[in-house]
């Protein structure tokens, strides 16, 4: 059994999840461990029998046992009741362990990884300063399913300046410490995705506020790219030759150039596997939410995000939309 210092937890093995989880073993250390956890049987099973001959993998019941066996806890939970079962309220919740009953706990980094709202993420770092159980990021992801597969993530890291020193001495004896915590984070989410896609953003609760404007901004676009090649293929235009010109014009957008609406324009796009397995559109409903009530609460304006949002909801009320990646706003356009 690998020490502490040698092995990673990772809780959540959902649609983000489980690729996250694949890539950081394919890469860590083969004679680390990584311990999962998750609320589904079959996902574990499944992550055992595909990752058998990667390396070292245990299994983990709940947050607590995660933080006894590992220095390392990273959660991928969908939305802020799964965080404050994980980290506050649950049975067997990271906080009820006592930080005696363990060797080392001022070393111990817990990261969560999902869009979670931003008082949410708050309160977890709140809670976890006052255990003194080590150091709380919110580095939540971008990419999507096809970057958490791919291993290309971005990733918008949020930590306090003053954490957890890689040596696992006290904050105030260790003068270090504000420089060792990112390289640490960066190490470990390097597995996950692109070295120069990590960010460090501000203190915690930062990278969230990236992640939700970030994400506010691709759902608009994710409308505002299907209406404008809605139009094309309306008039009959040629979906390829129509998506080379935007991409080579001021239209360009993530949209049009790495996850295309249109089926067929991009052989791996969710489009193109009748919109299965991607940002399901009721995922992009919640973000794009998010985005619209951090904007009331820091008081900016915007005009967008209400119709862009009503769409939406037309759509996922759809049988036929409904539980499709959110690209699939273009055939909603599209069928009418």
């Amino acid at each position: 059994m690998s020490l502490p210092e040698e092995t990673v937890a990772f809780i959540g093995l959902g649609v983000m999840g489980y690729p996250m989880a694949v890539n950081l073993r394919k890469k860590m250390p083969r004679e680390h461990t990584l311990l999962i956890c998750d609320i589904s049987a079959a996902a574990i099973q499944r992550f055992k029998d595909e990752m058998m001959d990667s390396g070292a993998i245990g299994t983990v019941q709940n947050a607590a046992e995660a933080i006894h066996r590992a220095d390392t806890v990273i959660t991928m939970l969908p939305d802020s009741s799964a965080v404050q079962s994980v980290y506050l309220s649950g049975p067997s919740n990271l906080l009820t362990v006592q930080p005696s009953s363990l060797s080392n706990p001022s070393k111990k980094l817990l990261m969560e990884c999902g869009t979670i709202e931003t008082d949410t993420i708050l309160a977890v770092n709140k809670a976890v300063l006052s255990s003194g159980l080590g150091t709380f990021v919110d580095a939540p992801v971008s990419g999507g399913p096809m970057g958490a597969h791919d291993g290309t993530l971005c990733f918008m890291v949020g930590c306090d300046d003053e954490s957890i020193p890689a040596s696992g001495v006290s904050r105030s004896n260790d003068s270090t410490s504000k420089r060792d915590v990112l390289p640490r984070v960066k190490s470990i989410l390097s597995h996950m995705g692109r070295s120069d896609s990590i960010f460090q953003c501000g203190p915690v609760g930062s990278g969230t506020a990236f992640k939700i404007i970030n994400n506010y901004l691709s759902a608009i676009t994710s409308l505002a790219a299907s209406e404008a090649l809605n139009i094309g293929t309306k008039m009959g235009l040629d979906p390829h030759r129509l998506t080379d010109v935007i991409n080579a014009s001021g239209g360009q957008c993530w949209v049009t150039s790495k996850s295309n609406p249109i089926p067929g324009v991009h052989a791996n796009a969710p489009a193109s596997r009748g919109y299965e397995g991607g940002f399901r559109i009721e995922l992009c409903q919640k973000v794009l939410g998010m985005g619209s009530r951090l904007a009331e609460m820091v008081g900016a304006k915007t005009f967008l995000d209400k119709p862009t949002l009503d769409t939406m909801n037309k759509c996922a009320a759809d049988d036929r939309y409904r539980g499709k990646d959110a690209r699939v706003l273009y055939k909603f356009l599209n069928d009418m």
